[in-house]
């Protein structure tokens, strides 16, 4: 069997409703923490990460920040509310970029209600620091299930960040059922979040202090970020019968050049936290390889595909796809690689930079769970049946757990 032959159904298991997490724990390190190694589980709590991690460790997580990605506008004459949901940026495509625009942008959305906005420009006043500022929304090309939707603004000194700010909504998962909260927008929030891009939250880091992370500096672990900007399949179910059937969507992805110099000196001792973590580190791989190759690759050839990694036995050491990297940075005279990836990680997938992951308990049938399963060598159901059977609570704002090899 091929890895796109393996069947979803097989990665399915009950979840009642009454499991899923509605809202995180008043104090986030007080979570359940399910440590897995070497077939061993053991019931913890999240505070008892710094001491759990292996000597030197270096723990990488998602420095990503979750954008306020919904908008309502009411058609004229107390029409339909369309619900317009930022997927990623077009014109400017770079995220930096497109929040500090002042007159206009254009973004890939989703739109709710749909049938009733076949054609027009939907405008709100929006009150910006005290300043009325009227947001046109104008839609566009169809591109698969979303579309191309033109955002304009009659105020130069407003940027389209400060629009989302004070007119967006946080855009909580769908399988909670229920309505955005106030308290979502610092309880959706990793306390180490800056950088603003992602339209779902990296919610492994959830757990997170800043009491957790100074404890995990007086243990000598080592601390790191990234950027991966979260988009919204990453949490939806595989659909198709067969996982080969099933197209990822396409994420960006910025790392430092001193991380990569310091993923080559880490020995594998590397913790990600989150599959967004592992979906950027384990993507660097491939980025090097095609480096090796074609120092000159294009942006869309050094994207990594779904299947790259299964099209064939690799044997470069990982330091030296690597190496790759930073020897392409320094070629154009930057400080960080940007790009994206689309890698699928499933059972079979060789792993090249982590030794460990902390992450949630996630839906069945997902990406997230064909990942966790390549992880702990298909044993995830033994994992998840333990979990169950002790009461953890699942999904975004659930508890965790450390998967260590």
């Amino acid at each position: 069997m091929t890895i796109k032959d393996i069947q979803i159904k097989d990665f399915n298991y009950p979840l009642p409703d009454e499991r899923i997490a509605k809202h995180p724990l008043t104090e986030r390190e007080q979570c359940k923490m399910l440590m897995y190694r070497n077939g061993d589980i053991q019931d913890l709590h999240f505070y008892d990460v710094p001491k759990l991690l292996p000597p030197k460790s270096m723990l990488v997580y998602n420095n990503t920040r979750v954008i306020n990605a919904r908008l309502r506008f009411q058609k004229p004459n107390g029409g339909a509310t369309i619900e317009i949901f930022c997927l990623e940026p077009l014109a400017p495509r770079d995220y930096a970029q497109v929040f500090q625009t002042t007159s206009e942008c254009k973004w890939l959305c989703f739109v709710g209600n749909s049938k009733r906005w076949k054609s027009g420009c939907l405008s709100q006043i929006v009150n910006v620091n005290g300043c009325n500022v009227e947001l046109s929304a104008t839609r566009g090309e169809q591109k698969g299930n979303a579309f191309e939707i033109i955002f304009t603004w009659n105020n130069l000194n407003t940027t389209f960040a400060s629009l989302l700010e004070a007119i967006g909504e946080i855009p909580i998962p769908p399988y909670l059922n229920r309505n955005t909260e106030e308290s979502d927008s610092s309880d959706y929030q990793t306390v180490y979040s800056h950088i603003e891009g992602s339209v779902a939250a990296p919610t492994a880091g959830l757990h997170f202090t800043d009491e957790v992370l100074a404890e995990c500096d007086r243990q000598g672990i080592t601390r790191r970020e990234l950027t991966l900007h979260v988009g919204a399949g990453t949490f939806q179910p595989v659909k198709s019968d067969s996982i080969g059937e099933h197209s990822m969507h396409t994420e960006f992805i910025s790392v430092e050049r001193s991380l990569l110099v310091d993923l080559i000196n880490a020995h594998s001792n590397v913790i990600a936290v989150g599959t967004t973590s592992v979906r950027t580190l384990e993507s660097l791989y491939y980025i090097g390889l095609t480096l090796l190759k074609n120092p000159d690759a294009t942006e869309e050839e050094l994207r990594v595909k779904q299947w790259a990694p299964y099209e064939q036995e690799y044997s470069v050491p990982t330091a030296e796809a690597l190496q790759a990297i930073i020897d392409h940075i320094d070629r154009i005279g930057s400080d960080r690689y940007i790009g994206s990836t689309q890698i699928m990680i499933a059972p079979s997938f060789k792993f090249r930079v982590i030794r460990g992951m902390i992450t949630n308990f996630h839906q069945p049938q997902s990406t997230l769970l064909l990942l966790v399963s390549a992880f702990v060598d298909g044993n995830w159901k033994v994992i998840y049946d333990h979990a169950l059977a002790h009461d953890y609570r699942f999904l975004s704002y659930g508890d965790s757990s450390l998967l260590l090899k």
